[in-house]
């Protein structure tokens, strides 16, 4: 078997993921990483599309509930971890197969990111609780004094970027923008073999909806609940997650349960069209079309583009 293979299954929210990659993974001698941007986090379970606990048990999975809510992800800390992930399925003899339709994960993974300073987490530490401190117009002249061109495309009142730009020069003594400009080099090696599942709008559309229905029915609002009276309801408005907003907003009695349902679906459309216009743009990936097809004759379509029969 070529261990070098990387399969990924890509595509837009309600395309059916989740279960091909399922059905695929044990033909293909192949162990399931999560590339979705949502259900990376442990507390976020229905609203996502995360694979059941069922699935989860009865085969390799990795990164799903890889961090907490108040964990911050990127596509830089998506391929370092997926890249560690990626190594160890080799080295077991079988194959990654990506499952997610985070199109910037990807394509860290793929095509690797611009170097970034390694720096000290005790040094962080002690920044992070100045920064927080001081006025953001205060750190915005700071950096203004150390990386004149890194502030000048920085929104003076954008806290987090500019704390991010501040502590990069600060104890790296070199400007965030320097470090962007070293060559990048992909996380891992290895053939990408990559398949876009994708359905009509009018179809995803009726997809979406129905998802919606179904989350509300079966215990979205309860899971946020629990999240709620822990106290995590910052951490989890801070993501803005498609959903979870709406169930927040309709336990604090902000909405009625039509109008959370109807506003997930809207956004969830949203979120759709803006996956399937970065894919068809973005990534270069077989398309398997799968409206109405039985889920075999999909698991078998996106087989044979993988090269797999």
């Amino acid at each position: 078997m070529d261990r070098e293979l990387v399969f990924a299954l890509v595509g837009a929210t309600a395309t059916g993921k989740t279960d091909v990659g399922e059905a695929l993974a044990d033909s293909l001698a192949a162990e399931i990483v999560c590339a979705d941007s949502r259900q990376v986090f442990r507390e976020l379970d229905l609203g996502t599309g995360k694979p059941a606990a069922v699935a989860r048990a009865a085969r390799p999975h990795h990164l799903f509930d890889a961090l907490a809510l108040e964990d911050r992800p990127s596509a830089g800390w998506f391929a370092r971890a997926a890249g560690e992930v990626i190594g160890a399925i080799r080295a077991r003899a079988r194959r990654p197969l990506l499952v997610g339709g985070a199109g910037l994960y990807m394509r860290a993974l793929q095509e690797g990111l611009s170097s970034e300073p390694a720096l000290d987490p005790e040094a962080r530490a002690r920044l992070a609780a100045e920064h927080a401190s001081a006025p953001v117009a205060e750190l915005h002249a700071r950096l203004r004094a150390l990386d004149p061109a890194g502030a000048s495309r920085l929104r003076p009142s954008d806290r987090q970027r500019v704390s991010r730009a501040l502590e990069v020069v600060e104890l790296s003594g070199r400007p965030l923008g320097w470090w962007r400009e070293q060559p990048t080099r992909p996380p891992i090696a290895g053939e990408w073999r990559i398949v876009e599942l994708r359905v009509s709008p009018a179809d995803a559309s009726r997809r979406i909806a129905a998802r919606t229905r179904w989350m509300f029915a079966h215990g979205l609002v309860a899971e946020v609940h629990r999240l709620l009276a822990a106290g995590r309801a910052p951490a989890l408005r801070r993501l803005r997650a498609v959903g979870y907003d709406e169930a927040l907003d309709l336990l604090t009695g902000a909405v009625t349960r039509a109008e959370a349902e109807e506003r997930t679906t809207q956004r969830t459309r949203q979120l759709a069209r803006r996956q399937r216009t970065w894919f068809r743009h973005q990534i270069a990936a077989d398309v398997v079309e799968c409206a109405d097809a039985p889920l075999e004759a999909t698991v078998s379509a996106v087989r044979a583009r993988f090269g797999a029969g």
